[in-house]
């Protein structure tokens, strides 16, 4: 076998080993008592190796939460339809987004990002900057439907933290900071088909 190959696949069990250690200490002793220390010899690895990979604890946990975004949206982006009902696409969309705030992995995780941001405002500015290089895909779409005049919007990244706004008041602050259970697929729908119908009366 390639040497190359071989260190490189050495090289990524590694990377998941620490992202793996840093999920586990990150929620047994939350932001500010984990260490770089402590998730290196949870992970089996040296410090070095976990810098290499990541050059802050900061840039570590973004990552973690950005691979929980991005497991929500395995398989086909659903990008804007031309031909296909308002209605249908917005509901889909925001029930797959229903389906990852709903995840007690991801509202384990958001309770630490937001306790680690009550004490930090200028860290907490720094993790919503690293999740918000990447634009989301409810604004793309939106920004997509505005272009082909089928939505009146002239702001589509005001629009779409209207309409999350909508769905996270029922589906994500109860869940973190009330410890409310996770809602129903039915519940789930129900708050997709309102929220879209709201959004839509306004900007359709």
């Amino acid at each position: 076998m390639d040497p190359t190959v071989t260190h490189q696949r050495l090289t990524d069990r590694k990377r998941v080993a620490v992202i793996n250690a840093a999920i586990e200490e990150f929620l047994a002793a939350g932001f500010d008592a984990t260490s770089m220390d402590r998730i290196a010899a949870r992970a089996n690895v040296s410090k070095r190796t976990v810098y290499n990979h990541f050059p802050s604890k900061e840039a570590l946990f973004a990552e973690i939460l950005r691979q929980l975004w991005d497991a929500s949206h395995a398989g086909e982006t659903l990008a804007y339809r031309a031909s296909v009902p308002l209605r249908e696409q917005l509901i889909e969309l925001l029930v797959r987004k229903l389906r990852l705030i709903n995840d007690e992995a991801f509202l384990a995780l958001a309770r630490v990002a937001i306790a680690a941001g009550i004490h930090s405002p200028e860290r907490a500015r720094d993790m919503v900057a690293r999740l918000g290089e990447r634009e989301e895909d409810l604004t793309v779409w939106i920004r997509a439907a505005a272009a082909d005049q089928r939505l009146r919007i002239a702001d589509p990244v005001f629009a779409s933290h209207q309409l999350q706004g909508l769905v996270k008041a029922f589906a994500f602050w109860p869940q973190v900071t009330m410890g409310q259970p996770p809602l129903s697929e039915t519940e789930q729908q129900t708050i997709a088909e309102s929220a879209a119908d709201m959004f839509l009366a306004r900007y359709a």
